[in-house]
């Protein structure tokens, strides 16, 4: 068969592109090195937050955004430097997502069914000046469905195109090479791996069962990052974040490992902000892994005292939920490769949400019932399940008795009851008059001020150490490895340039693998909710430009 485009990769941004190819006559190769049951890649993971700019949803709960801003925050959070070399582009896929986010971006989700729930989250809350890194705005759109309902119109698109013979799809096809020819990419070469009958994340055999080779007038790369893998993770890890961790979790599935990016590099195609990166630092161990080392990010509401590793509470505005880069740095200038928070039942209960589609089975299961169980009492269930089986948690009746569990999780007595009382005892000061210094109980007073926050996510201000709020929780966190947000570097239409600037001929990317725009969108921090946006920004731009070749 005579292939118009190959596209390597079936995550989100390789859907996006492959219908947006196919419904404009494109014949469309796809081809993807895991089982079919992982269609969708990392996206079908994920919470499903979408960054949106002056949405109907945050009108309704009278919050005053604007683009003017929303391209603020982003220039803030960014922190371009780079803009002659290597954040050329970057900047200016960001300011057309932006532009995308406060424009069409919602309309055209909702006219393919696309819908969200109604309270819309507070993300990287930043806590500096107005022009510094976070969201002035709560901008974080969950969408109803989570991570599987944002793949879901992109995966039934690209199925009608099988069906209509415009998509030929293939699994277990791993790519190898990037076929040449005079300077441009004419097509690809790889290995068929065997059949394999593991579940969507669980790594798959690389048993090799034969070889291909396929020619196409253009080759799209929307294979994602280097998330699952941590060697080649530290080996680029930026000295300003402290040094890598020896120890991480991962956010990722195994087959996440950067192997296309390298492959496209040797073709041609540069690579920019290998420095820069996005990782978590309220990961905790899966007591029910999927794939090794599966770690899983605690979305925290804005209360619990966080702790480095001695039991010091962390300096302003390293606060649960404001500036996940500044936390991770000031955690690795520790020493020491995890953290602590510490909470009461009362802060479980309103504020432990946990990212994944699997982990919010009420989303993703667009079940009404059960989502408005979390503006009542009680701890939600699968944060519960954390709390019955998970080595990262320990519960206490009494300061002492928690100090101790603490102590024995890590096998050391850096945690010291005194300091931990004392820290404790002067923040619940705080709570006996309407004033304070204490900016992290300014900010979570102020949160409340936000309906959205004061029903389902921060719990009303309370004392710690009063018995009445009880048990104390405190929770282990580990460094979580997630996204890259270097990549190749892209023009406006997706093409990947070359280290002179130009247009590699034939060449395509889109997705993580191309920093979800220009090889960097984000610059040095994200403003959460523009990963999945990312990817279908891109795997549209690269889409239609490519129909319209």
């Amino acid at each position: 068969m005579k292939y118009d485009v190959i596209v390597v990769g079936a995550g989100l941004s390789g859907l996006v592109a492959t219908a947006e190819m196919a419904e404009a006559g494109k014949q469309v190769l796809l081809l993807d090195q895991e089982p079919e049951s992982s269609l969708g890649g990392q996206a079908w993971w994920s919470f499903g937050g979408l960054f949106l700019v002056d949405s109907p949803e945050q009108r309704r709960l009278g919050i005053k955004d604007s683009r003017e801003l929303a391209w603020q925050d982003w220039l803030g959070a960014a922190g371009f430097d780079r803009e002659d070399d290597e954040d050329r582009w970057g900047r200016k896929w960001a300011e057309a997502y932006v532009d995308f986010a406060a424009g069409e971006k919602r309309a055209w989700l909702h006219s393919l069914g696309v819908r969200f729930f109604p309270v819309v989250g507070w993300a990287e809350r930043g806590g500096y000046l107005a022009e510094g890194h976070g969201n002035s705005v709560p901008r974080f759109h969950i969408v109803w469905g989570t991570g599987p309902g944002v793949v879901q119109p992109f995966e039934s698109r690209v199925r009608d195109a099988i069906r209509s013979g415009m998509v030929d799809y293939r699994s277990r096809h791993q790519v190898d090479e990037l076929i040449t020819r005079d300077g441009a990419v004419t097509g690809v070469r790889g290995s068929v791996l065997a059949s394999s009958s593991a579940c969507r994340g669980e790594a798959s055999t690389r048993e090799v069962v034969g070889d291909y080779e396929f020619f196409a007038e253009a080759v799209v790369v929307s294979s994602g990052g280097i998330g699952a893998n941590h060697e080649l993770i530290r080996q680029h890890w930026p000295s300003r974040l402290g040094k890598p961790p020896q120890s991480m979790l991962s956010g990722v599935p195994a087959h996440v490992d950067g192997r296309m990016l390298g492959i496209t590099e040797q073709a041609g195609g540069r690579i920019v902000n290998r420095d820069r990166m996005w990782h978590y630092t309220e990961g905790i161990k899966n007591w029910s892994p999927v794939w090794s080392q599966h770690g899983i990010r605690i979305l925290p509401g804005p209360s619990s005292v966080w702790l480095d590793a001695k039991g010091q509470r962390l300096s302003a505005p390293n606060f649960p939920g404001f500036d996940t880069l500044g936390t991770l740095k000031a955690i690795q200038d520790t020493g020491f490769d995890y953290s602590w928070f510490i909470l009461t039942r009362k802060v479980i209960e309103k504020e432990f949400a946990l990212s994944g589609s699997e982990q919010n089975p009420d989303l993703t299961g667009k079940s009404i019932r059960k989502v408005l169980g979390r503006a009542g009492s009680g701890i939600p269930g699968p944060v519960q399940a954390f709390l019955d089986h998970g080595e990262d948690f320990v519960v206490a009746d009494s300061l002492p008795e928690l100090v101790d569990g603490m102590n024995k999780l890590t096998g050391s007595d850096l945690i010291k009851r005194v300091d931990i009382e004392r820290q404790l005892a002067a923040r619940d000061r705080e709570m006996d008059h309407a004033f304070t210094k204490d900016l992290q109980i300014t900010a979570l007073r102020g949160a409340r001020n936000y309906i959205g926050d004061r029903l389902i996510r921060v719990a009303k201000p309370h004392k710690f150490l009063d018995p009445a709020h009880g048990p104390l929780i405190a929770v282990r966190l580990h460094i979580l490895s997630r996204k890259t947000l270097g990549g190749l570097q892209t023009d406006l239409s997706g093409r990947v340039l070359n280290a002179n600037g130009e247009p590699v001929p034939g060449l395509y990317a889109a997705g993580e693998a191309a920093g979800f725009g220009g090889g960097g969108v984000h610059g040095y921090r994200a403003l959460e909710g523009t990963f999945l946006g990312g990817c279908l920004f891109t795997g549209r731009q690269a889409g239609r430009s490519i129909a319209k070749l």
